[in-house]
């Protein structure tokens, strides 16, 4: 099940233990952005535990024209990869944004996540670059109207 969740600590704890290997304070773990006007939260549960999370929020990017909006913070408990929870996350994101007249998604989007991007429709806009401590990323767009 797919719900708008607020910034708490399960989704923290995701951040953390998913995207920063455990390392930080949960504190640490949220973003500037997160309580911004027009961002939101989603986070899919998996027979009652929260397994997937996304955060969006209004940003544009460069030089692209239109409503856009940033996904960051996207991540899958372990267990619960591979069972397209993501996807159907990430595909229930676009169709709200839709409704909300958003014109695309963009994402700094790591290396070995590229491919889960592309499979959904997102398309690679940059060089590689280097995050510090995080590692390799690639920014990704996605035209949604």
């Amino acid at each position: 099940m797919i719900r708008f969740i607020p910034v708490e600590n399960d989704m923290l704890a995701i951040r953390n233990d998913v995207l920063r290997e455990g390392k930080l304070t949960l504190d640490e773990c949220r973003f500037a952005t997160d309580q911004i006007d027009g961002a939101f939260h989603l986070g899919y549960f998996e027979n009652g535990e929260l397994a997937c999370i996304a955060s969006f929020h209004p940003q544009k990017y460069s030089e692209y024209n239109g409503a856009g909006y940033q996904l960051r913070g996207m991540a899958t408990l372990e267990k619960y990869r591979g069972k397209g929870l993501g996807n159907q996350l990430l595909n229930f994101a676009i169709v709200y944004l839709r409704g909300q007249k958003a014109n695309y998604i963009w994402c700094n989007a790591r290396k070995n996540a590229i491919k889960f991007y592309k499979n959904i429709g997102f398309e690679v806009i940059s060089d590689e670059f280097e995050l510090p401590i995080i590692g390799p990323h690639y920014v990704l767009y996605l035209k949604i109207q």
